[in-house]
């Protein structure tokens, strides 16, 4: 059970830049924190809480105090006070929120990570998207169309499916009335170039029969478990890449090169208005239960964001 305590101002490294945190993104991998599945990695907070947006109290490197920022953490979001290892610190989007800005730290850093560094994903692809709906869904079904792609979607309802269409997808697919490999099967000649995957156990062999020759698959997710009993002549015959990836537990280093990848490529987008993180409710940081009970009814489209403080920057 979540619940409100009280804790120090967490004291910032040489290497750290302290924030007062505004608003703080709610994610799935929160929940399962908070369930005892994912504990922080060593040396990380055990308060939960993977992103927050900001302003500087501490200032390091090209940093200065009053500036506002958005920052991917490994913990300790969920807080009035936040240390962030300066690599890992963004400026805050021109022209959104902060209770915005703090949405999207962790899905854009997965994001690209997996899409664009793994993932390959090019101008001109297509690629499909499962969980188009969720906070991951939302970010990668608009960069994907951003950047010439030509976006299929998996979604659990005709009103999800109606969303994500308006976000970038040319196809959506309601996995409740739809098998997603026979709509990639009919709507491509040979199927698609990537395939971002939530799911897990339960789509592999239907992704593998959706991937043409030489795609990729890039897992991100178990929500249907881990173990999978699997055709390999299907990865052979196709000369397939599966891989994968995880983000809490990289270095801040490795965390810096996404950062910087980001600032060079997705930022302009944002500031220009082409690409938005989508925040489908906000609660108070003392509600942070209630946010996550939001977020385990799967009813949202996006992200859920707590705010710290009672106005954030407009």
């Amino acid at each position: 059970m979540l619940q409100p305590v009280q804790r120090p101002v967490p004291v910032p490294a040489d290497h750290d830049v302290l924030i007062r945190v505004a608003a703080a993104g709610v994610n799935r991998p929160d929940i399962m924190q908070r369930l005892g599945k994912y504990p922080p990695p060593p040396g990380a907070s055990d308060i939960p809480g993977l992103e927050v947006s900001g302003t500087v109290v501490q200032a390091v490197g090209r940093f200065q105090e009053g500036d506002s920022v958005c920052a991917l953490v490994a913990g300790g979001g969920y807080a009035e006070f936040c240390v962030v290892p300066i690599q890992q610190v963004l400026p805050a989007p021109s022209g959104l929120s902060l209770t915005e800005a703090a949405a999207i730290p962790e899905t854009f850093f997965t994001v690209w990570a997996n899409l664009f560094d793994r993932g390959r994903l090019a101008p001109g692809e297509q690629v499909l998207i499962h969980g188009g709906a969720s906070g991951i869904g939302t970010t990668a079904i608009q960069l994907a169309s951003a950047f010439g792609a030509r976006v299929f979607s998996t979604a659990g309802s005709d009103e999800k499916c109606d969303a994500i269409q308006e976000l970038g997808a040319s196809r959506a697919i309601n996995y409740h009335r739809e098998d997603f490999a026979d709509v990639i099967r009919a709507e491509t000649r040979d199927g698609v170039d990537v395939i971002l995957d939530i799911v897990g156990a339960d789509y592999l062999q239907r992704n593998l029969e959706s991937l043409r020759l030489n795609g990729r698959l890039v897992q991100i997710g178990l929500l249907s478990g881990a173990k999978v009993q699997l055709n390999l002549s299907t990865i052979m015959q196709k000369r397939l890449t599966v891989t994968g990836s995880t983000l809490r537990v990289r270095t801040p280093a490795e965390k810096g090169l996404i950062a910087e990848a980001l600032e060079a490529n997705v930022w302009p987008l944002l500031e220009a208005g082409r690409v938005r993180p989508v925040v489908s409710a906000t609660f108070p940081l003392a509600r942070a239960a209630d946010a996550h009970r939001a977020l385990e009814a799967a009813r949202i489209v996006g992200k859920i964001v707590l705010e710290v403080e009672t106005n954030p920057r407009q």
